[in-house]
């Protein structure tokens, strides 16, 4: 540094940090964005606070020296890491650069994403990666593989410690996808692709021809994996989504979720009263139901189109964040599969593990019958939700809306699962089974012998339901704590929350559970 100055050495620093940051170059850059994608920086950019990003390893470089690596030098080794806020909160974050070598991951590319990670652990922050990457980095052979075990050993570390979001706005593929698959939330855009095994070798392994979009889209992993939680068109309304997930969210297991923006509007709501048919076996939407419930009607539906007979997202009810799960009886009369005892059973464990009150609504005929159901596992996934109430020490709110029967009713956040509160409604059936096919059975004989058969099939219906099938017979025995007007909801719902603020419960010392498979 013999005869430069101070101001000289500033000026060197800048020029080095501006082709640093500049990634590829502009050429890459711009082919970049006339995809209609963000560059790796222009997301986070547009993500965190303005001003606020804190960049960490920006002059970290690989020591890769065959196959051309001591050449290529890649800016940052692909992937731009720091911290930064988020609506004033602190949050990790790390970003691919797919103008780097194809955003790849080498041994320095991983190094960086799991030193943001342990941060995001010491601090208790959120950890948000943003993916766009061809995959590890062949030229760095068995060295990418391991930063690739680093990066999933940290998912596993900061797993129910801080929140983890992924969003995948390019490729994912191979062993990169199991990063995601390791965090709470994936977000996919309509312009990205996630898989372990491209079409080219599936179609040289099993014969199959299929397209990028039909294997690992986003409609794929919504629709019939059950892989991802949210599909956004781009990039932008992807960060818009993983702001307001965010929001809903404490920063850590340690903290409570954020009051935020409270409506204190309690009063009775008649028109709730008129979504629910009284007939059993009229459907309609549970949503609407949600929307009368929490604040403003603002529902994040999470995996709106996975397993749509039962319905999970986050809302608030006075300010304070609540997860929601509901049967929807507008898809198969809201019945209980295997993919839906999945998708509830993971969303309770998360509202659980970050101190989220859950709010439950029950309109359920049932697990659902059949050979497939039974082969593919239903008593194992079934066992699932059956698990995660009864494990969740968090704030738990049952309102019963209509059918609650048999083994669904249970694991649907019944009283004996370890509910706090439990309301019903008047149009609540709480049985065994619906009333028809208990009457069959239990006066099978009186039916058979009767002059007019079908005349006493509807006199032993009746009969049954009256003394089985309403809430007056649960509350009796202490398994509803009040039965009430549906327009009451809300309040009734805000105060359960309120009361239960404070809920301290003590499971035995244990590591953990054993979760059915």
């Amino acid at each position: 540094m013999t005869g430069k100055n101070m101001s000289e050495l500033v000026d060197q620093l800048a020029e080095k940090r501006s082709t640093m940051e500049a990634g590829g170059g502009e050429v890459r850059l711009d082919k970049q964005r006339a995809q209609g994608k963000k560059t790796a920086r222009e997301r986070l950019d547009t993500f965190l606070d303005e001003g606020s990003f804190q960049e960490v390893g920006l002059f970290r470089k690989n020591r890769t020296v065959t196959f051309g690596m001591d050449k290529a030098d890649p800016p940052a080794d692909g992937v731009v890491t720091g911290a930064g806020t988020v609506h004033g909160r602190p949050v990790n974050v790390a970003s691919q650069d797919f103008t780097v070598m194809g955003g790849s991951a080498g041994e320095v590319h991983s190094v960086k994403v799991v030193a943001m990670m342990e941060a995001a652990l010491t601090s208790g922050n959120p950890f948000v990666f943003i993916n766009d990457s061809g995959g590890a980095r062949v030229q760095e052979g068995i060295d990418s593989l391991s930063g690739y075990g680093q990066v999933f050993y940290a998912n596993v570390k900061l797993s129910g410690v801080v929140p983890q979001l992924s969003l995948i706005c390019g490729p994912c593929a191979g062993g990169a996808a199991y990063a995601p698959a390791l965090t709470d939330f994936i977000i996919q855009t309509r312009k990205a692709n996630m898989f372990i095994t491209g079409p080219s070798v599936i179609k040289q392994v099993t014969g199959e021809d299929v397209t990028q979009e039909e294997l690992g889209g986003p409609d794929a992993h919504m629709v019939k994996s059950g892989v991802i939680h949210f599909v956004t068109n781009d990039d932008d309304e992807a960060i818009l989504v993983a702001q307001k997930l965010l929001s809903f969210l404490p920063q850590n297991n340690s903290e409570d979720p954020p009051i935020v923006d409270p409506d204190m509007d309690v009063s009775p709501d008649e028109s709730i009263r008129d979504i629910v048919p009284l007939e059993a076996t009229k459907a309609y939407d549970v949503r609407d139901v949600i929307a009368k419930i929490v604040d403003r009607g603002d529902f994040l539906e999470v995996q709106a189109q996975y397993s749509m007979n039962i319905v999970v997202g986050f809302a608030r009810v006075c300010g304070r964040t609540v997860g929601i799960v509901a049967n929807q009886p507008s898809v198969m009369a809201g019945v209980l599969d295997i993919n839906a005892s999945d998708k509830a059973s993971r969303f309770i464990r998360f509202c659980n593990s970050f101190n989220i009150p859950i709010v439950t609504l029950v309109d359920v005929p049932g697990f659902l019958p059949g050979v497939a159901q039974e082969h593919g596992g239903i008593i194992r996934h079934g066992a699932k939700m059956l698990f995660a109430y009864s494990a969740a020490t968090v704030p738990l709110i049952t309102v019963v809306i209509r059918k609650a029967y048999g083994g669904a009713y249970l694991a649907m956040a019944a009283r004996d699962l370890g509910a706090d509160v439990c309301f019903a409604w008047p149009t609540a059936e709480i049985a065994v089974m619906g009333a028809e096919g208990a009457a069959a059975v239990v006066f099978a004989r009186e039916i058979k012998e009767a002059d007019d058969p079908d005349a006493k099939r509807a006199e032993m219906i009746e009969s049954y339901r009256d003394t089985f099938s309403t809430p007056f017979m649960a509350a009796s025995r202490g398994l509803i704590d009040d039965i009430i007007d549906p327009a009451d909801t809300r309040r009734k719902v805000a105060f359960a929350l309120e009361q239960l603020a404070g809920k301290r419960k003590q499971r035995p010392p244990k590591k953990h559970g054993v979760f059915p498979s």
